[in-house]
């Protein structure tokens, strides 16, 4: 069984629940995190100090406080670690029930399971970190197996979500050109921005750029 875990959740029961679970499927050495930055720093220092995670258990959504964070959700996270500790088993457990971000994690974030918190959720949480310690492909929920069956997004791809969520911050195209150069993100021409923007509006139906954000937005993409 996976001997260091660290769980990554803002509740302290959820916490608590996860890390029971995890003793009892006999894990020596659990640690926990209610802030994503602080996360990220165990486990460079685990890194430094040549003990590294095993399992990483995060949840996606963290309340806002009074301390600014540069990481705020587990997307971030999860991104940031693989960075440096590619290697790294992780499961998300998240009431996230968005077809195309829980497609995401897996398909871009190349997290190793999901398990949707609700009544039977620990239950299902230990047997997905059973199967990920065994290099087993977990038997997913209902909900999950719905979500990666759903093929209605498939065709969205990272640079689209770039455009609409500075679309949803209120950049016009001319920002987004600058940002998109700023950052290093190609094409990142005026027409190629433009054509994109309006394919995505052909493919969601929407009659204008403020629709097409009302329509991300619902289906989470943003």
């Amino acid at each position: 069984m996976f001997k260091k875990v660290l769980v990554v959740e803002d509740f302290d029961s959820i916490s608590i629940t996860v890390g029971q679970a995890l003793e009892e499927l006999a894990v020596s050495e659990i640690h926990h995190a209610k802030y994503c930055d602080d996360a990220l720093l165990r486990i460079k220092k685990a890194q430094l100090d040549k003990t590294p995670y095993d399992l990483l258990i995060s949840d996606l959504s963290f309340k806002n406080d009074h301390r600014e964070n540069l990481l705020n959700s587990g997307e971030e996270l999860i991104e940031a670690i693989k960075k440096i500790q590619p290697e790294i088993k992780t499961i998300v457990f998240s009431i996230e029930d968005k077809s195309f971000r829980i497609k995401s994690l897996f398909n871009t974030l190349g997290i190793n399971a999901f398990v949707s918190k609700g009544r039977n959720s620990i239950p299902e949480l230990k047997r997905a970190i059973i199967g990920v310690f065994n290099d087993q492909k977990p038997t997913p929920s209902a909900e999950v197996s719905q979500a990666l069956r759903d093929k209605s997004l498939i065709e969205i791809e990272a640079y689209d979500i770039e455009i609409l969520k500075l679309l949803s911050k209120g950049y016009i195209l001319e920002g987004i050109v600058t940002e998109f150069k700023t950052l290093g993100i190609v094409p990142n021409g005026n027409s190629s921005i433009e054509k994109r923007i309006n394919k995505l509006k052909t493919y969601f139906k929407a009659s204008n750029n403020v629709h097409l954000i009302a329509i991300s937005k619902d289906l989470g993409l943003v």
